[in-house]
């Protein structure tokens, strides 16, 4: 299982918990109901992989490719693009071998004049491709993200 972060999620007390099984198993949506922590205990607990990127200081596409790329220990030769993020998320791990499943959270994407909403919905089209990609593997692929 790989547990990843750049920065650590707010210290804040699991109460109920998530439960994974009760959530579609592959899915791009909005943070909102759930609490970074408690994303990552049921991730651990379902033995699924949970990657985590804070991407406030990003403001620009190659500032968020960047920070992605660094916090999902990415390849050195990693091409810092869409095309490449999508490849890094579905076949390089793909290759890897058998996947356990992903609990991802992009926490405070951008909204910047340098990240603008079409750069948003580009990168949230990758994540959701990824997920279609691992839906036909009978992987559980979830993303949740929230705004800046």
């Amino acid at each position: 299982m790989i547990t990843t972060q750049v920065s650590n999620p707010l210290p804040v007390e699991v109460d109920e918990g998530v439960n994974l099984k009760a959530l579609r198993p592959n899915i791009v949506q909005s943070i909102r109901a759930f609490r970074v922590n408690e994303l990552m205990v049921a991730a651990q607990e379902a033995g699924q992989h949970f990657l985590y990127a804070n991407l406030a200081q990003a403001t620009t596409k190659q500032e968020v490719l960047e920070t992605l790329s660094r916090s999902f220990l990415f390849p050195k030769h990693f091409g810092k693009n869409f095309d490449a993020l999508r490849d890094c998320l579905t076949d390089m791990i793909a290759g890897a071998g058998p996947q356990p499943g992903f609990v991802i959270v992009l926490e405070q994407l951008p909204m910047t004049q340098r990240f603008d909403k079409e750069a948003r919905e580009t990168l949230l089209d990758v994540f959701r491709d990824a997920a279609d990609f691992w839906y036909e593997q009978g992987v559980e692929f979830r993303v949740f993200y929230s705004f800046l």
